[in-house]
């Protein structure tokens, strides 16, 4: 079960970090920021990308996206994500849930420098309704991640930024 893989990873790694389990789905972005009161950004979601015969974890901000010239330039050949089944074979992680602790295959990790923003962020727990608090520098520490750039910068909309006809 891909939630106790992460409770194992947890419990070897860090036993100081509490998986947090909510009644409501936190599968999507949005659903994980409001269910954890925060805003999108420091949803940390795990992006399963195939480049070549390689496959590989980026982690990133929730309201990053991938900058296809970036993962070029990061990776030395185009990516493409994977299907939802290729997915969970790979990772033992359901979509929604994907995140970079107890995964079924060795994978390598890589952290966007997106997260960075961030003092804490919540990446999934291997289930669409847990997650955890985690500093990004810790999580690449435990992850053996490395920093990448691979995504468009975020800005950040305020509503007087907004115009209105």
């Amino acid at each position: 079960m891909s939630l106790e893989s992460v409770r194992a990873f947890f419990a070897e790694k860090a036993p100081d970090i509490q998986i947090i389990e909510l009644a409501t789905s936190t599968a999507t972005v949005d659903l994980a920021a409001q269910a954890h009161g925060v805003e999108p950004g420091r949803i940390a979601k795990t992006l399963s990308l195939k480049l070549g015969e390689r496959t590989v974890l980026v982690v990133a901000r929730g309201d990053a996206r991938l900058d296809n010239r970036k993962l070029k330039a990061a990776f030395g050949s185009k990516t493409r994500m994977l299907d939802s089944d290729t997915v969970q074979a790979l990772t033992g992680h359901p979509v929604g849930g994907v995140c970079p602790f107890g995964l079924a295959t060795p994978l390598e990790v890589f952290c966007d420098v997106s997260l960075q923003a961030f003092d804490e962020v919540l990446p999934a727990a291997g289930a669409v309704h847990s997650a955890v608090r985690i500093a990004p520098q810790r999580m690449a520490e435990l992850t053996g991640a490395q920093w990448v750039d691979v995504c468009q910068e975020v800005v950040a909309t305020t509503p007087e930024d907004q115009t209105h006809p």
